[in-house]
């Protein structure tokens, strides 16, 4: 599988920062607007400020500006979600529903290591100079 994946790694990667960071917004867009039958959550002060880091930077993700940095902040605003609030209910994420934030923290983890990737409007930018 890798001699024939691996020939596209770099177009699945931006596939796999483009989707992860548009679901990632979708999240900030219930938190922000009340999109997708959630009400807005923007009168709790860490509800608004998770919004603001899901929609904005599941956005930079997405299309790769900045994505580093925004994925940073976004794994590490998971780490936090997942201790204040899943942890709570127990260790294992499967059981606290804790699932979701600990993939994502670890997924943006990574992106913040590999950075935007050659597929990005950031590759765009450097490409121009």
């Amino acid at each position: 599988m890798e001699r024939w994946l691996g020939a596209h790694a770099e177009r699945v990667y931006a596939l796999l920062r483009f989707v992860t960071g548009i679901l990632f917004a979708c999240h900030g867009a219930q938190k922000l607007f009340g999109a997708f039958g959630m009400p807005a959550m923007t009168s709790n002060p860490m509800m608004l400020v998770a919004g603001i880091i899901e929609f904005g930077g599941g956005l930079l993700i997405a299309i790769g500006l900045f994505a580093s940095w925004a994925a940073f902040l976004a794994s590490g605003q998971m780490a936090v979600a997942y201790f204040t609030v899943h942890a709570k209910g127990g260790f294992w994420p499967i059981l606290n529903k804790g699932e979701l934030a600990v993939v994502y923290c670890f997924l943006f983890l990574y992106v913040a290591a590999r950075g935007s990737g050659p597929y990005s409007v950031d590759a765009a930018m450097r490409g121009r100079k």
